[in-house]
């Protein structure tokens, strides 16, 4: 059986352009859409629990993200992926920390969405709200220069081999603020993996 995705936005424009990239990397999924969280609701109670739920953050019904958290005990066996305009870090961490299980940029490449979505629904928490294309391509010395404070902080700590908790308490953050400082500074750095990174961070 297909499993049942809803796509949830306001912008009709792009609302249509998400379900086309959901429909390329899952062409047996029932796609379904909605305009308010209204609709998101009363979709919800009709047939099958979704299995995933895609859905702006800036959107009509969701005035705040103590919503989100409610939406997360409503749907309790379902994916929630917040795609969002937003990329301030201290936003992403309280959606993060609503109980969503992944934040995706509108900024970022189709290709990106696409893959995003497929790993959130594979499991992993995935935070990637940085187009790849805006991002610097320099050395490995400059590259380093574009990280915050906080970034190359994370950074000397992943170096250290900590773990995302062990750095989350050694800056007393948040996990779900390390998660989003490790993926912002992979993209600067322009590295897929953690370990990646901490050669980069130690061949300078």
């Amino acid at each position: 059986m297909s499993c049942r995705i809803i796509v949830a936005d306001d912008h009709p424009l792009f609302r249509e352009a998400m379900v086309n990239t959901v429909r390329r990397i899952l062409p047996e999924a029932r796609l379904e859409e909605a305009g308010s969280l209204a609709d998101v609701l009363r979709l919800a109670t009709l047939g099958t629990t979704p299995d995933t739920l895609i859905l702006d953050l800036r959107f009509p019904g969701l005035t705040c993200i103590g919503r989100l958290a409610e939406l997360r005990r409503q749907l309790p066996r379902t994916t929630l992926i917040v795609v969002s305009m937003v990329d301030d870090p201290e936003v992403i961490c309280e959606v993060m920390a609503a109980g969503v299980d992944g934040f995706i940029g509108k900024s970022v490449s189709p290709a990106e969405i696409g893959t995003a979505i497929l790993a959130i629904r594979a499991g992993e928490v995935v935070v990637n709200y940085l187009p790849s294309g805006l991002l610097p391509q320099l050395g490995a010395s400059s590259e380093l220069e574009q990280l915050t404070h906080r970034q190359q902080d994370v950074l000397r700590l992943i170096a250290q081999g900590k773990t995302n908790k062990e750095i989350a308490r050694a800056l007393d953050i948040s996990p779900f603020t390390v998660r989003i400082h490790v993926s912002s500074l992979l993209k600067t750095l322009n590295v897929p993996t953690r370990t990646a990174a901490a050669v980069k961070y130690s061949g300078n």
